[in-house]
């Protein structure tokens, strides 16, 4: 069976939208896991979920930025299914299996701080800073006020400067 012209066309746009953000995509989900491999899976839920709205999308310029919301929408799911698990599976007297991938996170104290911080702040912090979006960028991304992000960038920045002077000391 042959595609469509309109079929071709769809799916010549997607992958040019895949060539042009996968790179910046992957970075954002893995400065928020910290994990490569949850970073690649996130990166492609996000297309996937991306590729079935795209038709939808009022300004294809919007993409970008639709993509890093969904992005952090993935991670923060994420975060809450695994606090839930966690929950259920302490209220089932089981103990939480231990960490067995040891990298960057135990190696880089900078980037341990990082990963301890809540992911709200966490995110506010790779999107202000590692993603160079401008504040109002930022809160849209998240959800939030420009004046909550400011506060979230402040306390994770406050946060982040407690321990690295106690790791100093």
């Amino acid at each position: 069976m042959t595609q469509s012209a309109t079929e071709r066309s769809t799916t010549d746009a997607l992958e040019e939208i895949y060539i042009r953000n996968a790179a910046s995509a992957m970075r954002l989900a893995y400065f928020l896991t910290g994990d490569r491999e949850l970073a690649e899976d996130l990166t492609q839920e996000a297309f996937v979920r991306v590729a079935g709205r795209f038709r939808h999308l009022r300004d294809p310029d919007d993409l970008p930025a639709y993509l890093r919301r969904t992005i952090v929408n993935l991670f923060t799911s994420q975060l809450r299914r695994r606090r839930l698990e966690r929950a259920w599976l302490r209220g089932q007297a089981v103990s939480e299996p231990p960490a067995t991938d040891v990298d960057v996170e135990t190696r880089d104290d900078l980037w341990q701080a990082m990963s301890a911080l809540p992911e709200r702040q966490r995110a506010a912090l790779v999107l202000r800073y590692y993603e160079d979006l401008s504040e109002e960028e930022s809160a849209h991304v998240l959800r939030c006020s420009v004046g909550a992000l400011n506060q979230l960038v402040v306390r994770a920045k406050a946060t982040l400067r407690q321990h690295m002077q106690k790791e100093m000391a």
